[in-house]
């Protein structure tokens, strides 16, 4: 339908084209993800400024003509996430963030809950610049991808055995059957131990801000059960939660 489209939108990305335009990626609130390009933005005088660079959060107004690309005609910023832009962990984190969501809702259908659980990812990212430590830090994203596993309808079995229903005894996680297993379905699983399917069951119960914390060798198991689920159910392939230490 082309036309003018009004909508909230998080920019995902933001790509230099030609000698004064970008090409970006948005996650919008209305219209799923979707590509515009901002002509002459990049030109010391455009009236856009500088908020159209990557997390700004912006109240867009975009021109649908019979291309893919839309046109950026306005944007007014929501919210900037200044602090984060400061903190080299914060704005990885929100780079991850933002991937995430780009590749695993990549299709113009609408996800309202998806937009704002990406706000609301970018809020925390802000609101802890400077003081989130490696271990909370990815806590906090494998909590927010379990939840973008919830959105999408891929939320692993965690309750039961996802091969025969079994409750007891659960000791490894299988992608393929898509949640945790029992000792005797185990084979073709990998060892998932109880802090972390403690911690996956907490994570999607609870609301971001109140993710639950594990040590580091529960935390590559959750982030393996995530990776396995993505690969087997949506054939996707993130990138690492958060970037490991040197």
């Amino acid at each position: 339908m082309q036309g003018a489209v009004k909508t909230e939108a998080v920019v995902l990305r933001s790509m230099r084209y030609g000698e004064a335009d970008r090409i970006l990626h948005l996650y919008t609130r209305n219209r799923g993800r979707v590509s515009a390009i901002a002509k002459g933005v990049r030109r010391s005088r455009s009236r856009f400024g500088g908020r159209l660079e990557p997390f700004f959060r912006l109240q867009i107004e975009l021109h649908e003509g019979r291309g893919e690309l839309l046109t950026v005609t306005g944007a007014q910023t929501v919210e900037a996430y200044a602090r984060l832009r400061a903190d080299a962990r914060a704005l990885d984190g929100a780079s991850r963030a933002c991937d995430a969501v780009g590749r695993l809702f990549e299709t113009s259908e609408p996800h309202p809950g998806v937009f704002h659980l990406l706000c609301r990812q970018l809020a925390l990212l802000d609101g802890g610049a400077g003081g989130m430590g490696a271990a909370a830090s990815l806590a906090a994203a494998l909590a927010f991808r379990l939840k973008l596993l919830l959105a999408a309808g891929l939320a692993p079995q965690l309750s039961a055995c996802a091969s025969c229903g079994e409750r007891e005894h659960l000791v490894g996680f299988s992608g393929a059957a898509g949640g945790v297993v029992c000792g005797a379905c185990e084979a073709g699983s990998f060892p998932l131990g109880p802090e972390a399917h403690r911690f996956m069951a907490q994570a999607l119960g609870r609301a971001l801000t109140d993710a639950p914390q594990a040590a580091g060798p529960d935390l590559s198991q959750v982030e393996r059960a995530i990776a396995a689920t993505l690969e087997h159910h949506a054939h996707v392939r993130l990138m690492p939660a958060a970037a490991r230490s040197a």
